[in-house]
């Protein structure tokens, strides 16, 4: 099973952007559809988008038009870019992998990202 790990959460200014990174270890992404996720706080985690093993990608309706998912299987390593971020985004952003119809699973740590000036 995948473990992940995020980094690139940090500071960032209103209407900055930013790129996460996810690094996954002990087997390879190839076979799992992977995702970010975010949990703001006193709210329930949410859903930002996901990238499947055959390249399509889905977005939720509060990233659209400013964040994109990538994934480097080569490097077995999953971004996420988002811009125009604004005090709303700050949140712990988790990255996932999952194998379909299967009940292999994997979450990250988190990493912090806080939109201030």
């Amino acid at each position: 099973q995948v473990q992940l790990v995020e980094s690139g959460g940090g500071l960032v200014q209103p209407g900055g952007s930013l790129k996460l990174s996810c690094a996954a270890s002990g087997d390879s992404l190839d076979r799992y559809e992977v995702g970010w996720s975010r949990r703001i706080p006193g709210k329930e985690r949410e859903l930002i988008a996901t990238l499947t093993t055959f390249h399509f990608e889905h977005y939720a309706q509060v990233a659209k038009g400013r964040a994109t998912i990538s994934r480097d299987n080569a490097k077995n390593m999953v971004f996420l870019q988002m811009n125009n971020l604004g005090p709303e985004d700050s949140a712990i952003y988790y990255c996932h992998a999952r194998v379909v119809s299967t009940t292999v699973s994997s979450w990250g740590q988190g990493t912090q990202v806080a939109v201030t000036s």
